[in-house]
């Protein structure tokens, strides 16, 4: 496996966000059995330049070109070669890797995706979106590639964990946990009142804004579901959801038998990064270990989807298929920047998805990445004539 050198060849698409930062903590270790190939980041310069450096990549890429000069200027002396902009970015995912990490948000991490599947190796995907909104797409390349999708969520990654290699035959659902986010015990009154920087106080992770409001919503547990769907195979009645405040059991399997098989861990996200990193074995970590007589007790809860509005909507169109997810998806993501511009009330993100969906004008089944990004637009400009409308009512 590897290059000429007998290195493992691995790429980092989205190496500046928490997830990239993670693994490329993970990479440090291994530095001598490995060949980077590329590093991509948004447009943080300073911290791509160090994190190049640190593992002597090929290629070091920003997506914003605002930032390619200073990114220049600062690997200038090293073998490690610059580029910046959108088809640089798709053109860093085509490169051939052994693994590739899957991390740039959104809409954007689509192309670069699919071109690192294409390769036919091992993707660890930790962008929701390329199950969420472009499964069908997606999904046919990984079979037509022979490539192998490696779910860096914890919750997913704790399912094929949990599975152990078993066949899906001999499941009879899985479950995916929860935290609860600030709102586990609040009532609707209060969540109606609930103000960005209370949205924004996670009780158990580090992450940033958009999924932390995700988080605080219970939507990212709805694209979960839907993810959890693609991966696995499953149909929605089949993937449950537990609220678990101590966020210690990330996902559970239930065979046929009765027997539940449960993937615990801390809170660290580097466990399943490291889980994909070595698969099939495993590798060391420095990540804190669990101390059960601490920890004490464990809870689960049921789900409140009239008080989490967006996980009920998800599993809606989960079932509805077509474009519906992409909808769901580009909906969630402006009522998100909308109630934290002050525009819109916290369950006012839930209403909005509702109100996105419910104004769509057909639901066909996307055979390409511009189906895709089509109705990915078309989400957003739903969203943003139902802000309009909710603003001329307020």
């Amino acid at each position: 496996m590897g290059g000429g050198s007998g290195r493992r060849r691995i790429s980092v698409l989205g190496s500046t966000g928490s997830i990239g930062v993670s693994t490329v903590d993970l990479l440090k270790q291994q530095a001598d059995s490995i060949q980077v190939r590329a590093l991509v980041g948004g447009k943080n310069a300073a911290l791509l330049a160090e994190q190049a450096k640190a593992l002597n990549a090929e290629l070091a890429v920003l997506n914003d070109e605002q930032h390619y000069d200073e990114l220049k200027e600062r690997l200038a002396g090293t073998n490690v070669k610059v580029a910046a902009g959108r088809q640089a970015v798709i053109e860093a995912g085509a490169l051939e890797a052994d693994w590739t990490m899957a991390a740039i948000t959104g809409a954007a991490g689509l192309a670069p995706t699919l071109e690192a599947v294409r390769n036919g190796h091992q993707v660890a995907l930790a962008n929701k979106e390329a199950l969420v909104c472009a499964g069908n797409v997606m999904l046919e390349a990984v079979r037509h590639a022979g490539a192998e999708l490696l779910p860096v969520d914890s919750e997913h990654n704790a399912i094929v964990q949990s599975l152990g290699g078993a066949d899906m035959s001999l499941v009879e659902k899985i479950v995916l946990t929860a935290s609860g986010g600030p709102f586990r015990c609040s009532t609707k009154e209060e969540m109606a009142k609930a103000t960005p920087e209370q949205a924004l106080k996670h009780p158990t992770w580090s992450m940033g804004a958009k999924i932390t409001i995700d988080s605080a919503s219970m939507a990212n547990k709805g694209l979960e579901v839907i993810e959890a769907a693609r991966l696995f195979d499953l149909p929605e009645h089949q993937i449950d959801v537990l609220v678990h405040p101590q966020s210690v059991v990330h996902g559970m399997v239930c065979f046929r038998d009765g027997s539940f098989v449960a993937q615990m861990g801390t809170a660290d996200m580097r466990i399943p990064i490291a889980h994909t990193l070595a698969s099939p074995t495993r590798m060391q970590t420095k990540c804190e270990r669990l101390d059960f007589v601490k920890l004490g007790q464990m809870n689960f809860e049921a789900v409140d989807e009239e008080r989490f509005i967006p996980l009920r909507l998800a599993r809606q169109v989960l079932r509805a298929g077509g474009v519906a997810p992409t909808v769901f998806s580009a909906a969630n993501e402006i009522a998100v920047e909308a109630f934290l511009a002050g525009k819109i009330r916290f369950l006012g993100i839930g209403e909005l998805i509702d109100a996105s969906l419910q104004a769509m004008p057909e639901n066909p089944v996307p055979t390409s990445l511009e189906d895709v990004y089509h109705w990915d637009e078309m989400g957003r400009e739903l969203a943003r004539a139902q802000i309009k409308r909710m603003a001329a009512h307020a």
